[in-house]
């Protein structure tokens, strides 16, 4: 299946000059998003146990779970500031058009537990880098970074000091 014709291009969004990658046609296609979660699931490596998969907000959220279901593994939600309701840790991070935080429950992540962090894409790498940090302060052991897609002239893969693996590469 490719599923790259399921994605479309959304000139100046959010702002002039970006060309949005929208997977909206992708997750409306059952067969696809089927699909989707299973080659992102498979794109993990054998030989390690993925305890917990991290869902990035909002979208990671969708195959997050999904991947979660198929690797027998527990999913944690990284949200905004202020959308978790027990303690948490932040981060900021720079965007390609500002500054935000991410935060993740305190108690999500056990010491040693092995992390897959999963995200729509993979731009500038600001997101995916603050989420691998979070990790780490909590004790778990990012094993990989997943992605549907990478812009791979925006080079954020350099900025990951772990494994990244994509569907499609822009």
């Amino acid at each position: 299946m490719n599923i790259q014709e399921l994605i479309r291009d959304i000139p100046d969004f959010p702002k002039p000059g970006i060309i949005f990658k929208d997977i909206t046609p992708l997750l409306a296609d059952a067969y696809a998003l089927v699909y989707c979660a299973d080659q992102l699931a498979g794109l993990c490596p054998a030989h390690v146990k993925i305890d917990k998969v991290i869902g990035i907000e909002a979208r990671g959220f969708i195959l997050g779970g999904m991947i979660a279901q198929r690797l027998n593994a527990g999913f944690i939600p990284v949200r905004k500031k202020g959308k978790l309701p027990s303690k948490v840790n932040s981060k900021s991070y720079g965007l390609e058009y500002g500054e935000d935080v991410l935060e993740i429950h305190k108690d999500a992540i056990k010491a040693g537990e092995h992390i897959l962090i999963h995200d729509d894409v993979l731009a500038t790498g600001g997101t995916a880098k603050a989420v691998c940090e979070l990790v780490e302060e909590l004790g778990g052991i990012v094993v990989q970074c997943n992605f549907i897609m990478e812009l791979d002239f925006l080079n954020g893969k350099d900025r990951l000091q772990t494994t990244v693996a994509s569907l499609l590469n822009y």
